[in-house]
């Protein structure tokens, strides 16, 4: 028997039209779940955004105040894409009005938010899912299972790369993005949440790190006007960008591996260049997001030359056979959230969690507090 469900998007810029066109395809790619979403409220704080929203993917209702969004019984499931500032407030309300949240990584600017809507969500007995969604490609999958059967050996080093140029332009509009109180440590949870996220899913828990970031852009000029994504702005009063440009990290894991995390948001000549290298006693696998489908994979008994394969992900791989009936055939960037998507209603209808959840950004968030520290203090930190 299939169920609606009453969801609501909170934030409509870009992230939040990926997320309501991932609950209009669900059904399409996985027609044996029990729940069927129902576009119910669409709320951002922009005049007329919602509006447009509910005109374009026709949501019910429209407001620019996400608190209606809470008090309206209709709505059983939130996506909250909304700045990070505004996470832990929004992702509170929401939990203890008894909605299930799909909510933005990094849940927060800081591990004490992720805690407190980890714990929000755990106290209101509702599901929470977080937008970690490289780790939902297939090729990521078969990388973890590959690395799981022991084909590359035991794990010695992992590097993980999330080069980006978003901020490159020097006028890039200084919105809250670049300011420490509503933007967080800036790079650090824009992508290398994402790292953290990855090298847990792939390699298990980090035990301690030390880390290096920088600023490289220290002046942007103030945008004029709303902004949405990453607006330039010139002739505005200029100001100083107050989180990182860049962070490059050391990685001791429980598992006795060792690891390199770096990412930058501006890195001319870079568009979404994340990927991971991940190196054994007997083999090696390489993943490159641009190359979503395939994996380079290095297995066998020769140890020294070697050499490394292109093996495309297929049936069987992760959620693949859900979009694609053969190898080798592309999947895209909105597909992975329309697997997230499917996650999180999956999590609700059977009531068992299913991706990455709160608890993931908890751990997430504290490996980034603790490189701002070590940043500071020019230490190893030791993560609990």
């Amino acid at each position: 028997m299939v169920r609606t469900l009453g969801v609501a998007v909170v934030g409509f810029g870009w992230m939040g039209r990926v997320h309501t066109q991932a609950y209009a395809r669900v059904p399409h790619h996985f027609p044996g779940l029990s729940l069927r979403p129902e576009l119910v409220a669409v709320a951002d704080e922009v005049p007329g955004r919602a509006e447009e929203a509910a005109a374009q993917y026709g949501f019910a209702a429209a407001h620019r105040d996400w608190r209606e969004v809470a008090t309206d019984p209709r709505v059983r499931a939130v996506s909250i894409a909304a700045p990070n500032f505004l996470h832990r407030e929004i992702g509170l309300a929401m939990a203890e009005a008894g909605k299930h949240i799909w909510i933005e990584k990094p849940v927060g600017l800081t591990a004490e938010d992720a805690r407190a809507v980890s714990d929000a969500v755990t106290k209101a007995g509702v599901q929470g899912t977080v937008g970690f969604n490289y780790r939902g490609a297939p090729a990521v999958a078969a990388a973890r299972e590959l690395i799981a059967s022991g084909e590359i050996g035991t794990v010695t080093h992992v590097r993980i790369r999330l080069f980006s140029d978003y901020a490159a332009h020097p006028e890039g509009a200084l919105t809250w993005r670049y300011e420490r109180e509503r933007g967080g440590s800036g790079v650090l949870g824009d992508l290398a949440s994402h790292g953290v996220d990855l090298a847990r899913f792939l390699l298990g828990e980090i035990e301690a790190l030390t880390a290096d970031t920088a600023i490289f852009l220290p002046r942007r000029a103030r945008p004029t006007g709303a902004t949405a994504g990453h607006t330039r702005a010139t002739g505005g009063e200029l100001g100083p960008v107050e989180n990182e440009d860049y962070v490059n990290c050391l990685l001791r894991f429980a598992s006795g591996a060792r690891g390199v995390l770096e990412a930058c948001r501006v890195s001319v000549g870079e568009q979404n260049n994340y990927g991971f290298e991940v190196h054994g006693t007997k083999g090696a696998v390489f993943w490159d997001f641009r190359r979503m489908g395939e994996l380079g994979v290095s297995r066998g008994t020769s140890y020294q030359d070697q050499p490394v394969s292109t093996v495309y992900v297929g049936p069987g791989d992760g959620e693949y056979a859900a979009f694609q009936p053969g190898s080798a055939n592309s999947m895209s960037y909105d597909d992975l959230k329309v697997i997230e998507a499917h996650h999180f209603l999956r999590s609700i209808a059977e009531n068992t969690p299913y991706g990455a959840t709160p608890a993931d950004a908890v751990h997430s968030a504290a490996a980034l507090d603790a490189m701002s520290r070590s940043a500071e203090q020019g230490t190893w930190v030791p993560l609990a």
